[in-house]
């Protein structure tokens, strides 16, 4: 596809400039960022690593970075579309706090959930929901590690830029298993009851 769209954009600028100097020197850059923009915006698949960008616990000042998080061990994360909203609330987080001695007993040694919330927000949410020992709490305030899996949307309503509603388990820095609902907020293939490990 990057050839394609780099081969009619030449011969747009040709025509349209007669400027061949000015398509050699520009063409290769541009098309190396059409290429790189498309790859960026790639969901998350299996067999792809954990992106090492830092997530927050708490407070801003305790940073969390899955790829460490995740070295030598087997680990589900799930995102949720916002905190103390009714699906996240009523059904995904009780899910996994629910089933926590279950997945651990499995060979689980964790279970992060994610939202694109600040970390207090994240931890007020958490203790409402009575998670420790089960499930920590992370906050991607700036979105940026829900971007770099490729699974972002936007949701006005929430505030604009949100993660879609997913599972995941990662081993050993290795996504292995990754459901996303198909329309990013839905409750069904992300749910603990539907993991399949």
């Amino acid at each position: 596809m990057q050839s394609i769209l780099a081969k009619h954009l030449c011969l747009v600028l040709t025509k349209n400039t007669g400027c061949n100097t000015f398509t050699r020197t520009f063409l290769p850059e541009a098309s190396r960022r059409i290429h790189l923009s498309c790859s960026l915006n790639m969901p998350a698949k299996e067999g792809d690593k954990i992106p090492a960008i830092e997530l927050y616990e708490n407070t801003p000042a305790n940073k969390v970075n899955l790829q460490d998080e995740t070295s030598n061990k087997k680990v589900i994360l799930f995102g949720v579309p916002g905190a103390f909203t009714p699906g996240c609330s009523k059904t995904h987080l009780p899910g996994y706090v629910e089933s926590a001695d279950d997945f651990k007993a499995k060979g689980f040694s964790e279970i992060f959930c994610i939202s694109v919330n600040d970390p207090f927000v994240m931890a007020a949410w958490g203790e409402a929901h009575k998670v420790q020992g089960k499930v920590r709490m992370l906050g991607d305030p700036t979105g940026d590690f829900t971007k770099s899996l490729g699974i972002e949307q936007v949701l006005p309503p929430l505030g604009g830029l949100r993660s879609k509603r997913f599972s995941m388990i990662v081993e050993n820095g290795v996504i292995t298993k990754v459901n996303v609902e198909p329309d990013g907020t839905g409750l069904s293939c992300s749910l603990a009851n539907n993991l399949q490990i």
